[in-house]
């Protein structure tokens, strides 16, 4: 498969009375899907053994629908998860972690696959790079900041991109940015 290298730019805003965050990136969770895979094909046969992850570990909560779609397509069995929390009502603060996986599996993290949907300023995978020195990191999507933790990635997206993930949106009408008709 060739290589996915796709760059979402975003145009000025034109109306000053919109927020930011509404020149946000929507994922669907057919395209969630499909990057997903992308990403298990981009990691396939370059673990450690013989090309094999010994295990996948989810960062909670947006790393786990993309880690069980990675583990499903690489079939791998052994699956955990690393709870850090790192926003407070979409802002950031200092990460701290909830929950860590399980000590037997993990070592130094050498074998074992660390998944996130998104890595932002990086601050999250700093924290778990330094726990799991020998683990790789592969993330959907990424931001310039963050990029230098993430070995793989599949989407960059700018800096002040607001992604907007399946699980936080509801179907609901929604008026257009210009004109009414």
């Amino acid at each position: 498969m060739p290589p996915i290298d796709a760059t979402i730019t975003n145009a000025p805003i034109k109306d000053p009375s919109r927020l930011p965050h509404e020149k946000g990136f929507h994922i669907s969770w057919d395209q969630l899907h499909r990057d997903s895979r992308a990403l298990a094909w981009r990691l396939d046969g370059h673990g450690p053994d013989n090309g094999g992850w010994r295990a996948v570990v989810a960062i909670t909560r947006g790393g786990m629908a993309p880690a069980m779609i990675v583990a499903r397509e690489l079939d791998i069995r052994t699956v955990d998860t690393i709870s850090i929390k790192s926003y407070d009502h979409q802002a950031q603060s200092e990460a701290k972690v909830l929950k860590s996986p399980d000590a037997d599996i993990m070592g130094d993290g050498t074998g074992i696959l660390i998944v996130d949907d998104l890595v932002d300023s990086g601050r999250t995978l700093e924290v778990v790079r330094g726990l799991y020195p020998n683990a790789h990191f592969a993330t959907v999507y990424a931001k310039p900041k963050g990029r230098p933790q993430v070995d793989t990635f599949i989407t960059e997206v700018s800096q002040d991109t607001w992604i907007f993930f399946p699980w936080d949106m509801a179907l609901q009408y929604v008026e257009p940015y210009r004109g009414k008709d």
